[in-house]
């Protein structure tokens, strides 16, 4: 039986055998990427950053009386000056008070004038000893106290002054009238805003920084007041990719990092005397920057996990390994300048690097 088992066996195995030896066992594959070698160098690249734009002197035209909204002078849009007549309010009231405050004055000169009048002929009498110092005193005491009234009619009547200038509502700016809030017959209230004015002739530019390029930028310069002194032009680009014919200043740094965002907010001026920016606007902000001594790659070397940014280097055995790195984009959308994790001489996969894994064998 055990010889039976074995003349039935071999023949399998000779079969196996054979068919193996047909069979093409799988070749490893390899794939070629284009690489380059690490080095220094120094270029001139913009950096950009999204942009909000507004009037420098952009207000709120807020009604400082209440009182019916008799007129209304001005458009949306509509372009003004400093002192152009906005809107009209019913004046009647603030005109009544006018009047009496007036007259309260005309009576507190009347009572003032008569207290001198006494004042004066009781200073004789006690002079020649027919009164005593006691209502001397007296009657000077209530010319003072004349005096301090007319002194209150007369701030009252400024005041019944400002009332009755309050409803005429003027500009305190040159600028373009926003959208124009209420209608004739309206009851105006105190405090009430009836429109805003748009500041044109220079125009306040905003855009954010994180926290580590303000790091870097007072690390380089000391402070951020030398960046407003030595800071380049810089250029307003719309958002159909033209760029605006004046160029700006930096003027200012918020105070603090905005907790929410982790970032400063600059603040650039744009003259804007053709009105060709509006408040609201959106552009993006262009300043160039020489980065100097820096390993520049193109971004399609870098691979983004999450908020890591990662280079294939490329070893002496072809293979491939992940390293973590920092980077800061050029702003032409192409570049990135690697800060650190990698080393000059080094060789990193430069063209698809989101397609290799670690212990790839890379062929170039």
């Amino acid at each position: 039986m055990k010889n039976l088992y074995l003349r039935n066996l071999l023949p399998a195995m000779a079969l196996v055998s054979l068919l193996t030896g047909c069979v093409k066992m799988p070749e490893e594959q390899h794939t070629s990427y284009e690489t380059i070698t690490l080095t220094r160098q120094t270029v001139t690249a913009p950096l950009t950053w999204s942009a909000a734009i507004r009037g420098t002197g952009d207000v709120s035209i807020v009604s400082r009386c209440t009182g019916t909204l008799n007129r209304i002078l001005v458009k949306d849009g509509q372009r003004v000056k400093n002192g152009d007549v906005l809107f009209l309010i019913d004046s009647r009231s603030a005109q009544n008070a006018l009047v009496h405050a007036q007259a309260d004055l005309q009576t507190a000169i009347a009572n003032r004038d008569n207290a001198q009048l006494e004042a004066e002929s009781n200073k004789e009498l006690a002079e020649q000893g027919i009164i005593s110092d006691y209502l001397l005193r007296k009657s000077l005491n209530s010319l003072q106290s004349a005096e301090a009234q007319v002194a209150q009619a007369r701030a009252a009547v400024r005041d019944a002054e400002l009332r009755l200038d309050y409803c005429t509502v003027k500009s305190p700016v040159d600028g373009l009238i926003g959208n124009v809030a209420p209608h004739v017959g309206d009851v105006i209230s105190e405090g009430m805003v009836l429109t805003r004015v748009a500041g044109v002739s220079e125009m306040e530019v905003s855009f954010s920084l994180t926290e580590s390029q303000i790091h870097a930028i007072v690390s380089e310069l000391g402070s951020l007041e030398q960046v407003i002194k030595i800071a380049p032009p810089l250029t307003l680009r719309f958002k159909d990719g033209t760029e605006y014919s004046e160029k700006g200043r930096i003027t200012s740094f918020s105070g603090m990092v905005d907790q929410r965002t982790g970032s400063v907010t600059c603040y650039v001026t744009f003259p804007n005397p053709k009105g060709e920016l509006f408040s609201g606007m959106q552009g993006t902000i262009v300043m160039p920057i020489e980065w100097e001594d820096v390993m520049l790659v193109p971004l399609t070397a870098i691979v983004r996990i999450q908020d890591k940014a990662l280079v294939y280097k490329v070893g002496a055995d072809s293979l491939a390994t992940s390293a973590i790195v920092e980077i800061e984009e050029l702003g032409d959308g192409e570049r990135a300048a690697i800060l650190s994790g990698a080393e000059v001489g080094e060789t990193i996969v430069a063209k698809g690097a989101a397609n290799v894994h670690d212990n790839d064998r890379v062929i170039w």
